[in-house]
């Protein structure tokens, strides 16, 4: 029963440590992320469109339409068309 319990410890301890490797390169890529939109932003980019144009790439093109015609439909039925 021993062998049993070292077994699912170790198997246990080594996905705990990669999940641990993991989420500390996602930290890094984050801390990345954020330098890449600083650098953007003083360089006189709107970091909030290149977040909404990141969204859209991300998007299938139906998706996009299909998001697009909802977002024209609701201003106009707000009265917010251009």
């Amino acid at each position: 029963m021993n062998d049993i319990q070292e077994v699912d410890s170790s198997k246990l301890a080594s996905y705990i440590e990669r999940i641990e490797r993991l989420e500390e390169e996602r930290k890094e890529l984050g801390a990345d992320v954020r330098e890449i939109f600083a650098e953007a932003k003083g360089n006189g980019f709107d970091t909030k469109v290149m977040r909404q144009v990141l969204r859209l790439r991300k998007m299938t093109p139906a998706d996009r339409a299909e998001a697009e015609f909802l977002r024209d439909r609701y201003k106009k039925l707000l009265g917010i068309e251009e």
